[in-house]
């Protein structure tokens, strides 16, 4: 069972543009924060502290609205099976905020796969009316974008799967709560 991945909002196109000059002054200075925040190496040794925050796989057919995660690392996939779950006080970029389930247009028939196109506007539509009662702020005033897993064509005929997942998700800052209720 697999889910098809699509965004809901084109991402940015590039970050902030820096000067050569500073680049490598600025990563310098990135490379020896990570290493303190982080807790690796040499820094949690000294000071005896080793915490990190595991991650869980969940499988896409279990995932629950509240629910944190991280996007999957290397090529993007077509289709997803696990998602990296983490606490929401963990360090996160994506949160689960609704699960409606596909209705077709008037007179449609819920059972036949209506396609990718159908699936992304059903989605696009759902996802960005929903946006706003869980985070608490308007889609189009809120600095967070939303995503959404769709379900794919095989997962609709042998499970009759149904349910488009939609994410809270950020481009920027990583994020450290939940974004329930937040107006971020």
């Amino acid at each position: 069972m697999t889910w098809s991945v699509l965004t809901g909002r084109q991402w940015p196109a590039a970050g902030p543009v820096r000067r050569p000059g500073r680049l490598l002054l600025v990563s310098a200075g990135l490379t020896a924060v990570l290493m303190l925040v982080s807790g690796c190496g040499w820094v949690s040794s000294i000071f005896g502290s080793k915490q990190t925050e595991a991650s869980t796989s969940v499988s896409v057919f279990k995932v629950a609205v509240g629910q944190c995660f991280n996007p999957p690392t290397g090529a993007p996939k077509a289709e997803l099976s696990d998602l990296s779950a983490v606490a929401c006080t963990a360090v996160h970029t994506q949160e689960a905020y609704a699960a409606p389930g596909y209705k077709a247009p008037a007179g449609g028939d819920n059972s036949v796969y209506p396609g990718d196109a159908a699936l992304a506007s059903f989605a696009n539509g759902s996802c960005a009316q929903a946006f706003t009662g869980y985070v608490g702020v308007s889609y189009l005033d809120s600095s967070l974008f939303f995503t959404y897993l769709l379900p794919s064509a095989r997962s609709w005929e042998q499970g009759s799967d149904r349910t488009v997942l939609c994410f809270a998700t950020t481009t920027g800052k990583p994020l450290t709560k939940t974004v329930k209720g937040s107006r971020l």
